[in-house]
């Protein structure tokens, strides 16, 4: 081989890489990566949501005070260099409950986000997949799942329960909310299931379970990923919700609801006792949903 031919490979060979580099690093991935990463309001989630995280996993670190100890001695007292927060009617510090609540609200999100996602992947890419009567059962099922208000559910089910912890709650929201995830899933393997790269697939001999599983579902998470960042704060705020109205969360749970709840009746007198717990469940749903509506504009070229 002459040196011209060696140069001309070297040359092409380059050329090849960095067409793959270029391919890389536009794909979708890498777009919304590097939309993200310039936006100040993507640092700002990701900051409020690694604390969360944080004061979920290692409340200590935050804190070492005993959120269950009390000293009626102190009770009611206003914010403080002692306690930041202030104390509750017992004399339990308020700062220390929202660190330990923190952790229930997230395992409570967190379960219930993940299970929803589960039954959408599943019923989702069987009904999209297969479509004909598959379809029209899983729809017609999730048409008439979709039409029962979701709170309203959740509360006449966990009236059926003598004790309410985060199993039957996280339950109880499963169940009334798995259908937009499910339809979401559904949409985005439809859009994709008669793409050439399924058809070549196809022809290769893969089964359906590999063509889901390998080549359709990668390419349909998007928008499902996006639904669930939202929906992780959404479901923080129910949590609250159905803790405050009484049919939630009962003690000797630690949850941002049951602190809520527990201030309903001292509001005038003591608004530290809303006013705190309150603004640190409202930064958390809207950490998860600004995130969400990030990741949204992130991965639809259409929104640059």
């Amino acid at each position: 081989m002459t040196d011209l031919e060696t140069l001309d490979s070297a040359d092409q060979g380059a050329i090849e890489d960095e067409d793959l580099a270029a391919i890389r690093e536009g794909s979708l991935g890498s777009d919304a990566w590097r939309e993200l990463r310039r936006r100040p309001l993507f640092w700002i989630c990701i900051t409020i949501i690694a604390v969360l995280l944080a004061m979920a996993a290692f409340p200590q670190l935050f804190t070492s005070l005993d959120p269950e100890a009390q000293d009626q001695r102190n009770g009611l007292m206003f914010p403080s260099r002692e306690h930041w927060f202030g104390t509750d009617l017992f004399g339990r510090d308020v700062y220390a409950n929202v660190i330990y609540g923190a952790r229930v609200s997230i395992v409570i999100a967190f379960v219930v986000t993940t299970f929803c996602a589960i039954i959408a992947l599943i019923f989702g890419s069987l009904a999209g997949y297969y479509g004909g009567w598959i379809d029209s059962i899983i729809s017609r099922i999730t048409d008439v799942w979709f039409a029962i208000p979701g709170v309203l559910g959740s509360i006449v089910m966990l009236q059926m329960f003598e004790t309410r912890n985060i199993a039957t709650l996280s339950l109880a929201l499963i169940v009334f909310s798995w259908t937009t995830m499910l339809r979401l899933t559904r949409s985005a393997v439809l859009a994709v299931k008669h793409a050439d790269y399924i058809d070549s697939a196809r022809a290769l001999g893969a089964t359906d379970f590999r063509i889901i599983w390998r080549h359709i579902l990668p390419n349909a998470l998007t928008p499902l990923l996006v639904y669930m960042a939202i929906f992780f704060g959404v479901v923080i705020a129910a949590e609250a919700t159905l803790t405050f109205i009484g049919v939630g969360l009962q003690k000797p749970s630690i949850s941002w609801g049951l602190i809520i709840s527990d201030s309903r009746a001292r509001i005038q007198t003591h608004p530290y006792l809303l006013l705190f717990p309150g603004a640190i469940l409202s930064m958390a749903v809207f950490a998860f949903i600004l995130l969400g509506d990030l990741l949204r504009d992130a991965f639809d070229p259409r929104q640059r």
